[in-house]
C-alpha cells in the first residue's frame, strides 16, 4: 500500500515517522494516511482517497480546508514578504479583535504555538507572584512544556506515557496535579501549600481527554479560590477559544481568567499561539517588565493575515448558532441510535467538538475517560477510516466539526457511523 510505503520512508528520516506523536496512529495499530491536500470538509491522501475530515487540523480549521478568504489573504501577504521580525500594523489589528472577543484580555502577546503560549503564561504567573508551584488538572494537556507533562491527557495518554523522560524531577515537583472537575481538591492543595502557588491552569472545558465539560459551579469555584489566595487563574483556550463561542469558554460559562492562552483558530490554520490578560499582569513582560519572552516569527505576517480574516468572518451573526446546531444534530442522532442498539456509549459535546466514550456512565474526569473501552474504540476507528471517515486516532482526542460540514455531509457521516455502530 502507498500508505505503508510512505510511512516506512518517513521513519527513516523522522523519529517515528511523524512530527507530532498523535499522527503515528499508535493507539489504533494502523498506518496513517499521508495527506496531499484539503478542501472544505474533505482531506485527500496520496493514494487518491477522499475522507470526510473530523480532525480539521486538531480544531484549527473552523471554516474547513483551504477557506478561500484565508487562502487569498495569505497569498497577498506572502507577495509582500513572509517574515520581517519587526512590528506590523496587522499584529495590532489582530490583537484588537481578540480583545473584542475576550473582555478579560486587555493586552496580548502573540507567539508561534499553543505550547509557547502556555509556557510563557506560566513563566509570567511565576514571575509576577514570586511563587513556583502550579496546580494543573489530570488529563488536561497544555503542550509539551516540562511543567505540563505530568498526568497530561491527549498525546502522552495516547502513547500510554502520562509522564515523559527528560522532565527533571525538580520541575515535576513544582506541579501539583488534581482531578478535573474537583474543586475540593484544589481547595485542599491551597490549604497545604499556602502562599506557594503561583497559578491554577486548566482547559476550562477539557478537550484532551475527550470532550469533558465543567460541572456547574466548578469554574467559579476556581475563580473564587485563586482570588482568595492572590494566585492567577489561567485558562488554556487553545482549543475552545473561538470554537465554542466567539469569546470561548469565558463567554459560554461567564467566568473570566487572569490569563488566557489561545492558538489554532486565532491563526486561521497557520502556526500561531497567544496569551493575554489584564494590562497590569501583561506589563510584567519584557520589554515593559522583567519577565522575558521572545520569538523571531511571533506575529508572522502570513499568520496574522489568516487570523484576521478568520476572526472577522466569525463575527457574522448566527455563525455559532449554526455550529452548535450541526454538532447537536450529529451527536443526538448517534446517541439515539446507540440507545436503540443498547450499545454502551456516552457522547459528550460542545459547539464544534464532540467525543464518543465506550463506557456506561457520564465522563467528568480523566479517570472516567480511561475506563472507556479502547478495543471497541479501535474497531470503531478502523472501520470509519476504511469507510473514508477521518477521525482522531485516539479516544482521548476530540472530534471537530467545521462550518464546511453542511447537512448533506453530516447525513452521509451518520449513515456510515450508524452502520459501524450496528456492527459493533
Amino acid at each position: 500500500m502507498k500508505r505503508e510505503q510512505n510511512f516506512r520512508r518517513a521513519k527513516k528520516v523522522i523519529p517515528g515517522g511523524v512530527n507530532s506523536p498523535a499522527r503515528a496512529y499508535s493507539r489504533v495499530d494502523v498506518e496513517p494516511p499521508f495527506i496531499e491536500k484539503g478542501e472544505g470538509p474533505y482531506l485527500y491522501d496520496t493514494a487518491g482517497n477522499r475522507y470526510i475530515d473530523y480532525v480539521n487540523s486538531w480544531g484549527a480549521l473552523i471554516f474547513g480546508h483551504a477557506y478561500p478568504a484565508v487562502v487569498e489573504a495569505v497569498r497577498k501577504a506572502a507577495e509582500k514578504g513572509t517574515s520581517f521580525g519587526a512590528p506590523t500594523e496587522r499584529e495590532t489589528e489582530l490583537a484588537k479583535l481578540v480583545r473584542e472577543a475576550f473582555p478579560s484580555i486587555e493586552m496580548i502577546r502573540f507567539v508561534n504555538s499553543g505550547t509557547e503560549a502556555t509556557m510563557s503564561a506560566l513563566r509570567l504567573a511565576r514571575g509576577l507572584t514570586g511563587r513556583d508551584l502550579v496546580v494543573k488538572m489530570s488529563g488536561c494537556y497544555h503542550g509539551h512544556g516540562d511543567s505540563f507533562l505530568v498526568e497530561a491527557g491527549s498525546g502522552p495518554a495516547t502513547l500510554g506515557r502520562p509522564n515523559s523522560p527528560g522532565v527533571p524531577k525538580v520541575l515535576s515537583r513544582k506541579t501539583i496535579t488534581v482531578p478535573y472537575n474537583d474543586g475540593q481538591a484544589v481547595e485542599e492543595a491551597f490549604d497545604r501549600y499556602a502562599g506557594e502557588i503561583a497559578a491554577v491552569i486548566l482547559e476550562p472545558a477539557a478537550a484532551n481527554m475527550g470532550v469533558v465539560p465543567p460541572i456547574p459551579g466548578y469554574l467559579q469555584k476556581l475563580r473564587d479560590i485563586t482570588e482568595a489566595h492572590d494566585s492567577l487563574l489561567i485558562f488554556d483556550e487553545v482549543i475552545t477559544g473561538f470554537r465554542v463561542a466567539f469569546g470561548g469558554c469565558q463567554e459560554l460559562y461567564e467566568v473570566e481568567a487572569d490569563l488566557t492562552c489561545l492558538g489554532k483558530i486565532v491563526g486561521g490554520g497557520l502556526p500561531v499561539g497567544a496569551f493575554g490578560g489584564r494590562a497590569e499582569v501583561m506589563n510584567h513582560l519584557a520589554p515593559a517588565g522583567p519577565v522575558y519572552q521572545a520569538g523571531t516569527l511571533s506575529g508572522n505576517p502570513l499568520a496574522t493575515a489568516a487570523g484576521l480574516v478568520t476572526l472577522q468572518a466569525l463575527k457574522e451573526k448566527n455563525i455559532y448558532r449554526k455550529l452548535d446546531r450541526r454538532t447537536e444534530f450529529l451527536t443526538t442522532e448517534l446517541e439515539n441510535f446507540a440507545r436503540e442498539l443498547q450499545l454502551t456509549l456516552q457522547i459528550q459535546w460542545l459547539p464544534g467538538l464532540f467525543s464518543l466514550f465506550f463506557t456506561e456512565s457520564e465522563v467528568t474526569s480523566f479517570e472516567d475517560a480511561k475506563r472507556s473501552d479502547n478495543q471497541l474504540f479501535k474497531k470503531y476507528f478502523e472501520q470509519a477510516l476504511s469507510a473514508n471517515i477521518y477521525l482522531p486516532p485516539s479516544p482521548f482526542e476530540s472530534n471537530f466539526i467545521s462550518l464546511a460540514h453542511d447537512d448533506k455531509i453530516l447525513r452521509k457521516t451518520l449513515r456510515i457511523l450508524k452502520e459501524i455502530l450496528n456492527q459493533l
